[in-house]
């Protein structure tokens, strides 16, 4: 006949498979990645040294005032994320815990994510540049547009490349600057015909801009609600979902939406 267990031995077996779990846990990789605000770039200026918009063909302008593409740091596709990590950031609002498959391409090489990354800001550029010129009317196959940024990755600099091809180029259209003088900082991919695309990681990207001093941020509409969760009551959110639109928020700031 069995003995019968008393309840604080039968706790204490019941707990252990729990314990060990928890052990596990705590110590197995997860499949998040970890965001932070990252460093911002002014797309009128340089980046290593060089200018991030280079254009040939056609009389360019000196510009004041500054266009910043945003970007976020994520811990990299084969970095370990522990329970720790998770918890310990959970709560911070100047990070971010996300799948790592919402970050980076699932099942895919270090090396295949770079290259990846390099094809989708090519790409950005490309459109950026088609879109800038359409919508300037100037197709000229004599303009030349480069464009660097320097390590960055992926497509979310592309509405930003696009405003600084407009700016370098034709101001705000009346001769004056396209920023107003002010520090305007902004997210959004773009494609050949001007229209504004989602990114992701907005709320950590709003954050890099108020540290880096834009008073203006362009959002993608779509994620005004958390470009809002995060940027300061000083901050002016513009919700955008076309190049045209983004131009006129800029040169007629008082008519511009707000989030």
């Amino acid at each position: 006949m069995l003995n019968r267990l008393s309840r604080p031995t039968a706790l204490a077996i019941c707990a252990l498979p729990v314990a060990a779990l928890l052990a596990v846990a705590a110590f197995a990789p997860l499949p998040f990645s970890v965001a932070q605000p990252g460093p911002t770039t002014d797309v009128l200026g340089t980046s290593d040294g060089k200018p991030v918009i280079k254009i040939s063909g056609a009389p360019t302008r000196d510009t004041s005032g500054q266009l910043r593409a945003v970007t976020i740091l994520a811990t990299g596709p084969d970095a370990s994320v522990h329970l720790s990590d998770v918890i310990g950031d959970w709560f911070r609002d100047d990070r971010a815990v996300m799948p790592r498959d919402s970050v980076y391409p699932a099942g895919d090489s270090t090396k295949e994510i770079e290259q990846h990354n390099k094809d989708e800001m090519k790409g950005s550029q490309d459109a950026a540049t088609e879109a800038a010129l359409a919508y300037l009317g100037d197709q000229d196959k004599n303009i030349d547009v480069t464009l660097q940024l320097g390590d960055v990755g992926g497509p979310s600099a592309g509405l930003l490349f696009s405003l600084g091809i407009v700016d370098l180029l034709d101001g705000n259209g009346s001769g004056g600057d396209l920023t107003g003088g002010k520090k305007i900082a902004g997210t959004g991919t773009i494609d050949a015909k001007g229209a504004v695309g989602a990114v992701g990681g907005v709320s950590m990207k709003v954050q890099a801009a108020d540290r880096d001093g834009a008073t203006v941020f362009l959002v993608p509409k779509a994620e005004c609600s958390d470009a809002r969760a995060s940027a300061p009551q000083s901050m002016r959110l513009i919700p955008v979902t076309t190049l045209k639109g983004a131009v006129t928020a800029l040169t007629d700031p008082g008519k511009a939406p707000s989030c």
